[in-house]
């Protein structure tokens, strides 16, 4: 039985040579829209052999680094530069982008959280469903940026899935090169399912993701991080020669991240904090202090980290509930 299509369509022939700008059409049916549909911008460029390689940004739609150097590679592309083919989509979650939001606020769900998705489901459903049948088969390479959001602030940092086999570390570490970041973090996150990176792993598909700034805002740094390393992996696959050059490559600091890295609030009330993006903190190391909001007479609750490292994320938001990530670590590999 032949596979049931996806409801998302789109007017481009993923086949086609040239350089195509269009939409993918999310349908909506809501009140004031009947037979409605939700626009996602898409471009989809072919020249030359070559391999596909999938982009995209806008998962979450409070982080813009992804966005904006996307979009600047589309309005950039030289066609005869090319040679296979680019699947640009710079805002894959454009109802959060159009709300600044995390989650789609049609239907409060998170994008990245909810891989392999629905066909019948939810728009959010949809759109995860589309990614993981449609473009990620299509892909050869897929690499998906973000950033910390509206809650969070991130030291900019290349992400990667650990490696399960030699094979994987080989091809993991060309790419981790290519890119060249100030630093890479083997994220044991990245293997949850409901992720896109499982989602590319689940199709053989080399993956590379991203943090490069948060708060809502835009990250010079990050952005600059974010766009010599989308051209430097482009250039490396033999994509999309590098038009720019490249410039000295600093060395790539390692890390990891497991369970004890990160710090979570114990209770409820106004987060204190005691470190910033980019300190070395000790195991033990009072980390910040919660202060009593209901009972401001109390002494304030001291949080300590669980581990040695380098600080990679800080939360924005000073009003904190119990659960809420304070902030995590790095450490250096071995």
């Amino acid at each position: 039985m032949a596979e049931t299509p996806s409801l998302i369509t789109t007017d481009l022939a993923f086949d086609a040579d040239g350089v195509q700008h269009g939409v993918l059409r999310l349908p909506h049916s809501h009140d004031r829209s009947a037979y409605g549909f939700v626009p996602i911008p898409l471009t989809v460029a072919r020249h030359g052999e070559g391999p596909t390689v999938l982009l995209t940004g806008g998962v979450h739609g409070d982080e813009y680094e992804g966005p904006i150097a996307l979009i600047r590679l589309i309005r950039e592309l030289r066609l005869d530069d090319l040679h296979g083919r680019l699947i640009i989509i710079p805002m894959l979650n454009v109802p959060a982008v159009h709300g600044a939001t995390r989650t789609s606020p049609i239907d409060r769900i998170n994008l990245n959280r909810t891989f392999p998705g629905d066909r019948n489901g939810t728009p959010t459903e949809m759109i995860a469903d589309y990614a993981e049948r449609v473009l990620l088969p299509l892909a050869d390479y897929a690499f998906d940026f973000h950033a910390g959001g509206s809650s969070l602030d991130y030291l900019p940092t290349l992400f990667a899935l650990p490696p399960r086999t030699p094979d994987e570390r080989q091809r993991t570490e060309a790419l981790v090169a290519a890119f060249a970041p100030p630093r890479v973090l083997y994220m044991e996150a990245l293997e949850n399912d409901r992720l896109m990176s499982a989602a590319a792993r689940r199709h053989g598909v080399p993956f590379l993701t991203g943090e490069f700034g948060g708060g809502a805002t835009v990250n010079r740094e990050g952005l600059a991080v974010l766009e010599r390393g989308l051209a430097g992996l482009l250039d490396a696959l033999g994509v999309l020669r590098r038009t720019t050059p490249r410039g000295p490559a600093g060395p790539v600091r390692r890390l990891a991240a497991a369970g004890r890295h990160y710090l979570y609030a114990p209770r409820p009330g106004l987060f204190e904090p005691r470190f910033s993006l980019g300190d070395e903190v000790k195991t033990g190391q009072l980390a910040g202090f919660i202060h009593d909001i209901i009972q401001p007479w109390l002494e304030p609750v001291p949080v300590t980290w669980g581990a040695d490292g380098l600080v990679l994320c800080v939360r924005t938001f000073a009003l904190v509930e119990a659960g809420d990530c304070l902030g995590h670590l790095g450490a250096d590999m071995a």
